[in-house]
């Protein structure tokens, strides 16, 4: 039997759910698929948040011949082999799901045919393609952002299946929604597995359903939601917060439980070459030479063997002391150009490479920093109206009550240190 989240598979925009911001109407890819000139692109988000099903509606829409591979189980030979179909196809679509995980030769098998025009690809992944996505095929491919579904989208979804098991002469009615939400974590597939498993236990033509009966159900049938991967970023995201709050034996449990089931290493990796720099930062700078020493070596070694490199930068990672100041000056600066627009940059702080800027008074008064002692001088370096802001407030660690000491020596109170 097809499943229910297949037969509520939208065949056209209209019926779309979600993604107001790239298909809504005047929408930068809706104007796109309506004008009938579409570029090679990538979709990345979440999972079960229909970007499979925004391809098939491209497709549909612009009756255009329509290859689909998954790079789970494709190499460079099917490629190959839908490029040659292709040829003998006028705007033919190549849709690649999870097209993160092809290698880079199978990457490079995809560059002729995409900047000859032979294909339109569609790639499809959840995972930043800046990283995973050679730059040659990259620069060739738009890149649209899809959101997670929130509330609302997934009531919705609720709402259709309803409707759709009412015109097959079944009535369901859902009195409380908060365990399918739950369930779901933003996964429209989720919800609506979820959703089928619970109304194909019932025997009753009327089935009520409620938040008791959801998480019965699925508890009786955990299984049939991991192989759908539903941890993923529940473990990550306990990993994460493991080594926030400096627990070297909570972060190496779920890094454990990311190895035995197979999670990418480096994935793995990645998060924690970020973490590096959003949770420690210059509370201890070497968290990040370290971390960025384990991603080199995961991506040179693979598994088995990288998993102790993992374990050690973990639990290095958790032990050392934490800062998020950094992280906090860079969203509190761009609050601020939020607010204030893109200001004028100081006529002293200007470029000037030519006579005309010269003389119009671009870099005049500019103090070289070198020619003072201490390599320092007191000068302006924010546009008139940001004047004195602070964005940087030091952590309070060893290593930045130091900083602190400094730039209270430098500025004199000017910024409030």
């Amino acid at each position: 039997m097809t499943p229910l989240a297949e037969q509520l598979r939208p065949t056209t925009l209209d019926n779309y759910i979600g993604q107001q911001h790239l298909v809504g109407q005047g929408a930068v890819l809706r104007t796109l698929i309506e004008s009938g000139k579409i570029p090679s692109m990538i979709f990345w988000g979440p999972p079960g948040i229909g970007k499979t099903t925004l391809a098939m509606i491209i497709s549909n829409t612009l009756q255009r011949p329509f290859h689909t591979l998954s790079a789970i189980s494709s190499g460079v030979k099917e490629v190959r082999e839908v490029i040659e179909q292709a040829k003998k196809e006028e705007g033919a679509i190549l849709f690649i799901d999870e097209i993160h995980r092809f290698n880079k030769s199978q990457q490079d098998s995809l560059l002729g045919a995409v900047e000859r025009g032979t294909i339109t690809l569609i790639g499809a992944t959840t995972e930043n393609p800046s990283f995973e996505v050679i730059s040659a095929l990259l620069s060739r491919c738009q890149v649209y952002i899809l959101k997670e579904f929130g509330r609302a989208e997934l009531e919705q979804l609720i709402a259709s299946a309803v409707s759709h098991y009412a015109a097959q002469g079944r009535k369901v009615e859902v009195k409380e929604n908060e365990a399918l939400l739950r369930i779901s974590g933003g996964d429209a597939r989720k919800l609506l597995n979820a959703l089928e498993l619970v109304v194909n236990r019932d025997n009753n033509n009327d089935v009520v359903i409620d938040n008791e009966k959801v998480t019965n159900v699925i508890q009786q049938n955990m299984a049939f939601y991991d192989r759908q991967g539903e941890m993923h970023y529940d473990i990550i995201s306990a990993f994460i917060k493991s080594m926030r709050g400096s627990d070297p034996n909570g972060a190496v449990y779920w890094l454990a439980r990311m190895i035995e089931g197979g999670e990418d290493p480096v994935f793995i990796a990645r998060r924690m070459l970020i973490f590096a720099s959003e949770d420690i930062s210059n509370a201890n700078p070497n968290a990040l030479l370290l971390a960025n020493a384990c991603f080199d070596a995961v991506t040179k070694i693979g598994y088995p063997e990288c998993r102790i490199t993992l374990s050690q930068c973990a639990i290095y990672l958790a032990n050392s002391q934490k800062s998020n100041s950094t992280y906090m000056a860079l969203a509190n600066a761009q609050q601020a150009i939020r607010r204030t627009g893109d200001l004028a940059v100081p006529l002293h702080l200007r470029n000037a490479p030519t006579k005309l800027m010269k003389e119009l008074g671009y870099s005049d008064g500019y103090k070289y920093a070198h020619d003072y002692t201490g390599n320092f001088v007191d000068q302006e370096f924010l546009p008139d109206a940001l004047r004195g802001t602070k964005f940087y407030e030091p952590g309070d660690n060893a290593r930045e009550n130091e900083t602190r000491k400094l730039m209270q020596w430098r500025w004199k109170g000017k910024y409030g240190y």
